[in-house]
């Protein structure tokens, strides 16, 4: 039976253009995050990008499969600077409206292999247009020199992060 574990929390309090978790212990088998997180870009959509140790060189590659209508889409970028992993909510939207996800980061203290990563998120629709909504599923990889992962670093696609956004990280083992 899998043994969740409470690495980090972190809420804001008022905008963070950046949120971390560092000195991420190697003692786990894999990591988990959940996320709600809305940022102050204008439109009502957009992701959340991350970097791994630091790493901001073309070391990602992530594919996207996300419904923001009646018409399914899916779209892949490789060598880029940063992943992404999730919806993020924008100000376009209902105030108190916020995104909603969960991410696996598997094998993340293997220092043998890549790491990869897949989430799914959701922003609902709480607005009387009926396109503002998004349901994503992303899956990706960090192909930079294998390391474990010790350090996790957020921004939002544009803009920064608002108040009462939260990440919660967890160590998860025997799963």
């Amino acid at each position: 039976m899998a043994a969740f574990t409470v690495i980090g929390h972190h809420e804001c309090t008022t905008t963070d253009a950046v949120v971390t978790f560092a000195s991420i212990p190697s003692s786990y088998d894999h990591l988990m995050m959940t996320l709600s997180v809305r940022a102050d870009h204008a439109t009502y959509e957009s992701g959340v990008n991350v970097n791994f140790n630091n790493d901001t060189g073309s070391n990602y590659s992530y594919t996207r499969l996300q419904a923001l209508s009646t018409t399914p889409a899916s779209s892949r970028v490789s060598g880029t600077a940063y992943g992404q992993w999730c919806a993020c909510a924008g100000s376009s939207i209902l105030a108190n409206t916020f995104a909603s996800a969960v991410v696996w980061v598997p094998h993340y203290a293997n220092t043998a292999n890549f790491k990869s990563w897949i989430s799914r998120s959701v922003i609902p629709n709480t607005s009387t247009t009926d396109s503002q909504w998004a349901v994503q599923v992303e899956a990706g990889l960090w192909s930079d020199t294998p390391a474990a992962i010790s350090e996790i670093d957020m921004s939002p696609a544009s803009g920064s992060f608002v108040q009462y956004s939260n990440f919660t990280l967890y160590g998860v083992t025997g799963a």
